[in-house]
């Protein structure tokens, strides 16, 4: 019954036998989730409460509307870091915005998830990939730096006035006579005991252990009265719901805000569905994945809470704990609201240095240094735009880092189809098609003929390095060259400047008395051609369905080699 509706597709199929295989999933995925839950919302100066929110009513809405049985929404550092960043924008723009912190974080919520309803809406899934993997391993590592830094205040108990990455640095050597030592070795300690978690695979969450341990010492040791500070008050129950009030907030900040936080959260989740969907064979549906995730960005709006994202930790321990469909999610959402009503006495003594020891250790896992060194290996131009995107996120901050991110993407997607790759082909005796002269030593043109491929549209912005590549081989072709063929069958899209170009082209070979021909040219280029002219100055006879048949009716016999070495090919 469940199956039928079109909402809940994550709990396709259900039957009770699943839920002894979804309790005990959502049982862990709480119980890690509980610790950076709490302690995420001090990357944007938000109160820990917050952060159980959004661990509560984005799995619901998710499970909801979701399109994926295994995914798991909530915090994570790299979005939160970004909203931090449009938080900070907009209380500069409205100082007296500022007074209400958790409004505007869920106006900006709710902005997110109006981002991926207008994106589902628009067809837009492929937004994702306008944040490739090796600029997204840059950005997140930039951004983990950015997290580390923030964090000095919470381990030194020093409160940290300046922002960047290297003034509080400086600040802190500064005042490194006003250190609260205790702060500083119950963090260190913490961080210590993740890392040993870590290396010796402890059964245990790291971080449910550091939460464990740093509450039973705060209870017997009274850290509070200690002097290292603890999370203190935290309401019990959940939030109710409210509309942050849009009227009082600069309405340009947050629409740049939102639209910011969207890119990277979608761009980053996707990433991570399709990670986990390759693992478990899981399509995963980038468009579909708008409304889940619009879904479960709607819903912290609408109850006092944050923007959030596909949560990898929580993901792979759904994963690694054999949940098999959404109902881990909702099962981790009532554990948690059982946490507020039964834990608060705990929750409350919980020390920030033990929450910034959790908030250091998740910056340093968005370092994927492995990952680096594979993009080192396959292509030091990827590699380069990962730096840029990571010195964005450092030198311009979180905010701006993200359109620095971007625009190394759309750099680097013009520059992979400014230069398209293009040559002169040739045909080698005893073998059928057409081979590149360069590429293939033993490759001869076809005597009598030209044939050049591009293999790439033909657009504004290379529109003249075609033009030029074209005219310089038309220069350098023999005197007994009767025709040149280009070779369209790759080229899907031709502009307007393109039209003007091959027009150029063709007036230079018409000079020349060389018969300029195009062959397999695609409707929606030859359409384009026509209104532009150039299918009438060089005579719509001479436009092939493919080389063969070009060169048949213009020279004759094709299978006829030249003898001649092959001619230069300048191709990239």
């Amino acid at each position: 019954m469940i199956g039928s509706l079109p909402m809940l597709r994550g709990l396709t199929g259900f039957n009770r036998s699943w839920l002894r295989s979804d309790i005990p999933a959502g049982l862990s995925i709480a119980a890690v989730g509980l610790p950076s839950a709490i302690a995420y919302p001090a990357i944007a100066g938000l109160p820990p409460e917050t952060g159980i929110y959004a661990s509560i009513v984005a799995p619901i809405a998710y499970a909801i509307f979701g399109p994926s049985r295994l995914l798991i929404v909530g915090p994570d550092a790299a979005t939160m870091t970004v909203l931090a960043a449009a938080m900070g924008a907009i209380v500069a723009a409205d100082p007296a915005a500022g007074n209400d912190r958790v409004a505007i974080a869920a106006a900006l919520a709710l902005g997110v998830g109006i981002c991926y309803i207008a994106a589902k809406l628009l067809k837009l899934g492929v937004l994702a990939n306008f944040l490739s993997r090796p600029i997204l391993v840059g950005f997140f590592a930039g951004v983990s730096l950015s997290i580390l830094v923030g964090q000095i205040g919470r381990f030194t108990g020093v409160k940290i006035e300046s922002d960047g990455l290297v003034q509080p640095v400086v600040e802190i050597l500064a005042k490194s006579g006003m250190i609260h030592m205790p702060s500083l070795i119950l963090g260190l300690a913490m961080f210590a005991l993740l890392w040993l978690v870590r290396a010796f695979r402890f059964k245990i969450p790291g971080p449910v252990l550091v939460v464990v341990v740093s509450v039973a010492l705060s209870a017997i040791f009274d850290f509070r009265g200690q002097g290292i500070a603890v999370v203190g008050d935290i309401p019990r129950g959940l939030p109710s719901l409210s509309l942050p009030a849009f009227h009082q907030m600069p309405l340009d900040k947050i629409a740049a805000g939102s639209a910011a936080i969207f890119l990277v959260s979608f761009g980053a989740g996707i990433v991570a569905a399709r990670s986990f969907g390759s693992r478990t064979g899981e399509e995963v549906d980038a468009n579909q994945e708008l409304i889940g995730l619009g879904a479960a960005n709607i819903a912290p709006g609408l109850f006092g809470s944050f923007p959030v994202s596909v949560s990898d930790s929580r993901t792979a321990i759904n994963l690694s704990t054999g949940g098999v469909s959404q109902v881990a999610g909702l099962v981790s959402a009532a554990t948690l609201v059982a946490a507020l009503v039964f834990l608060h006495a705990a929750l409350r003594i919980l020390p920030i240095p033990a929450l910034a020891a959790i908030l250091a250790a998740a910056a340093i896992s968005l370092i994927d240094v492995n990952e680096l060194k594979k993009i080192w290996h396959i292509s030091r131009m990827e590699f380069l735009f990962a730096l840029i995107a990571m010195w964005g996120a450092i030198s311009f901050g979180v905010l701006n880092g993200v359109i620095v991110a971007v625009a190394a993407t759309f750099a680097y997607l013009l520059r992979q189809t400014m230069f398209p790759r293009d040559g002169l082909l040739g045909r080698i005796e005893g073998r059928h098609g057409f081979f590149d002269l360069q590429r293939f030593p033993e490759a001869r043109p076809v005597a009598g003929a030209a044939v050049f491929a591009i293999q790439g549209n033909i657009l504004f912005y290379n529109a003249d390095y075609v033009r030029t590549r074209l005219i310089s081989t038309a220069r350098a072709l023999p005197a007994e060259t009767r025709c040149l063929v280009l070779d369209a069958s790759a080229i899907t899209h031709v502009d307007s400047t393109g039209a003007t170009a091959l027009e150029a082209v063709a007036e230079i070979l018409a000079k020349r008395h060389v018969i300029f021909a195009i062959a397999d040219l695609s409707e929606e280029s030859r359409s384009v051609l026509e209104r532009a002219g150039v299918i009438k100055a060089i005579g719509a006879y001479n436009l092939f369905n493919g080389r063969e048949e070009a060169l048949r009716t213009l020279i004759g016999d094709i299978d006829q080699i030249g003898n001649a070495a092959p001619a230069n090919n300048a191709s990239e």
